[in-house]
């Protein structure tokens, strides 16, 4: 095999699955192995990059459901998620912090001083963006960032035309997305934030494990563009052509615009008994020695780490956990944030709740003061 494919058969792993359900469920199991692997501890933590949006939403089901069976614990586990938008609440029924809150950070146990998601309403937005990169590598780096790919190809908000080098920053949305994200917005455009907060992609690239979900005809032309297409800041997907282990899940439908002989040869892969999760890097603490770029901060927030849990809890939290209801099979019942956050203004939801349930309280979690 010759030409643009044989450039990157050897780093990209390409997992292809009939449904976008299977994919989902793919994902969750591969999360899941990559976490156990790896054997966390409360001083070596497990780095998980996450991001919002409707491809996973369903892996983040599987995952509470796989946590709810006694099959994985995130007590150990750090998240970092890709994006924020500017200027809207963080209880804002469409903030990135109601999103990850409702279908993901409630009903695990995780404990809530693990969870950094960019600020929005940061007085300061390049502090708040020069500190996340700060938090990340005194974490010692992202073990595996999960992320998605928009139709043009974007990952996170790195936009097309996004610097291949770039860190996080304050991103201008695209009018493309702005009218795909109109969806969540009553299909109001002018409704959309115009600005959002975002890792970069060489942010991304420094995780030592990158795994893309894409499913659905409208994503065909972006994993095509991602992976046969030379690599081009106009399909910020194909940055990873250059990372070490990259993995990209995606459904049938999402190969549609794939040569035959690129979707036989990953299919090949697969068939010899060749899993994925065989392939990935080798799963062991690394402290990372990259530091980002200084940046004149007069003063930079005091960000809380697992050892280090804020003693309150801001009170302006008001975030709406209900699972919405067109979810099918088991619905989830979440554990209210007022059981986990110490003072919290959602005070009181646990009442409202069947008495049946039984809550994971998230006193026992947080440091008492």
């Amino acid at each position: 095999m010759d030409g643009p494919l044989a450039a990157f058969i050897f780093s990209w792993r390409v997992i292809i699955r009939e449904d976008s359900t299977a994919v989902s469920d793919y994902i969750a199991d591969y999360i899941i192995s990559r976490i156990k692997t790896f054997k966390p501890t409360e001083s070596q933590p497990f780095v998980l990059g996450l991001p919002t949006g409707s491809s996973p939403e369903v892996i983040y089901k599987i995952l509470v459901q796989r946590f709810r069976a006694g099959e994985i614990s995130f007590k150990n586990v750090v998240t970092f998620n890709m994006d924020e938008y500017v200027g809207i609440p963080r209880d804002h029924p469409e903030s990135y912090h109601s999103f990850m809150y409702k279908h993901f950070f409630s009903h695990v146990d995780i404990p809530p001083q693990n969870i950094n998601i960019l600020d929005g309403n940061a007085p300061d937005l390049a502090a708040e963006c020069a500190s996340y990169e700060a938090r990340i590598a005194r974490f010692g780096g992202i073990e595996l960032f999960l992320g998605g790919v928009g139709p043009d190809g974007h990952i996170a908000f790195n936009e097309p035309g996004s610097s291949l080098s770039s860190r996080t920053r304050v991103k201008t949305l695209a009018y493309d997305t702005i009218l795909a994200n109109s969806r969540f917005f009553d299909n109001d455009i002018d409704r959309v934030p115009r600005h959002a907060l975002t890792v970069g992609i060489q942010t991304i690239m420094d995780a030592r494990e990158v795994v893309i979900v894409a499913t659905g005809p409208h994503k065909a032309v972006a994993v095509q563009k991602g992976l046969e297409g030379g690599i081009n800041h106009m399909w910020t997907l194909s940055a990873l052509q250059l990372h070490r282990h990259p993995l990209v899940v995606c459904d049938r439908d999402a190969t549609l615009e794939l040569k035959v002989k690129t979707v036989r040869y990953f299919e090949s892969i697969e068939q010899t008994g060749t899993d994925a999760r065989t392939q990935g890097p080798p799963l062991v603490y690394r402290p990372r020695t990259y530091v980002p770029a200084p940046i004149n901060i007069s003063k930079p927030r005091q960000q809380p780490t697992p050892n280090d849990t804020p003693q309150k809890v801001p009170k302006d939290l008001r975030i709406n956990t209900e699972l919405q209801r067109q979810m099918e099979e088991e619905e989830l019942t979440p554990d209210s944030m007022s059981s986990r956050l110490v003072d919290s203004a959602v005070g009181g939801f646990d009442a409202a709740l069947r008495g049946d349930v039984s809550f994971d309280r998230m006193g026992a979690r947080v440091a008492s003061h």
